[in-house]
């Protein structure tokens, strides 16, 4: 593995750990030139889950862009990095045990709402107001009334 700082190609790892979900292998390293540590972590490549979009489209899951959107959600909340972990775990586990190959947008969405509205209703309301296309206060109104 090659240093993500000084790109030297010898790095050597201090820590290995399963992370909690049991999706992945942590990997703590070190870089041998410049001493500097970063963490690495290996996953099972499986086959590709694609997202059905609103328009029809279908598009590569994208973990990356899954978890910037629940970032914005849980801004100024007391939601951890690591519990943002927690939710993409989840969800990416529940999917394999489905059998889905497919998923439209609005189901992972759905997926990803409930499990932030297990931490935090402020995070939950933010999110379901993105994917749910909140136009009116009449439509945040019902969905407080729902979680209240």
């Amino acid at each position: 593995m090659f240093c993500l700082f000084c790109k030297h190609e010898n790095t050597e790892v201090i820590e290995t750990r399963v992370t909690e979900d049991g999706t992945a292998v942590r990997r703590r390293r070190s870089c041998i030139k410049c001493g500097k540590r970063f963490t690495t972590y290996e996953r099972v490549e499986e086959l590709p889950l694609l997202v059905i979009k609103r328009d029809g489209r279908r598009e590569r899951f994208d973990r990356q862009k899954l978890r910037r959107g629940i970032i914005k959600a849980v801004g100024k909340t007391t939601v951890t990095a690591g519990q943002v972990e927690n939710i993409l775990g989840t969800v990416e586990n529940k999917l394999p045990e489905q059998g889905r190959t497919e998923i439209a947008s609005q189901d992972l969405g759905e997926m990803v709402a409930q499990e932030l509205k297990k931490y935090d209703k402020v995070a939950y309301i933010r999110f379901a107001s993105v994917f749910k296309r909140f136009v009116d206060v009449e439509e945040f109104e019902k969905e407080l009334k729902k979680i209240s």
